[in-house]
């Protein structure tokens, strides 16, 4: 049975996997396993040994933290409908709004904005 931190963890991991555009391939090479067993930790199949952690962490450049964000003491892991990180669309427009200047971005945003709130 999946542990709810362990689904949050691989959440994230994917997270910001795609965030910095690498793959489960590159990553499972960077830290020297199977790209499988990177799947079965980002679905929380399989747990992330702390060390395994570092690693994934120093490959994608976060804090060990990271991975743990969101999560409260003593509260289960909130179950999420419709997951947005695990929409592939949401997370490369997402990865797209960040490659851009700032101030393109700031436009951005305010056109999303009035757009979701004349909807």
């Amino acid at each position: 049975m999946k542990h709810q931190v362990d689904v949050h963890v691989g959440k994230r991991i994917r997270h910001r996997r795609w965030m910095t555009g690498v793959t489960q391939q590159q990553l499972a090479d960077k830290v020297g396993i199977k790209f499988q067993q990177i799947q079965k930790y980002e679905t929380g199949m399989n747990r992330v040994s702390a060390s395994r952690l570092w690693d994934i962490a120093a490959v994608l450049d976060v804090p060990v933290s990271f991975f743990f964000e969101g999560l409260k003491d003593s509260e289960p892991v909130p179950q999420v409908e419709g997951d947005i990180m695990a929409d592939k669309e949401a997370l490369q427009l997402i990865r797209a709004y960040y490659a851009m200047p700032e101030v393109q971005r700031r436009q951005i945003f305010e056109l999303a904005r009035v757009l979701s709130d004349a909807a």
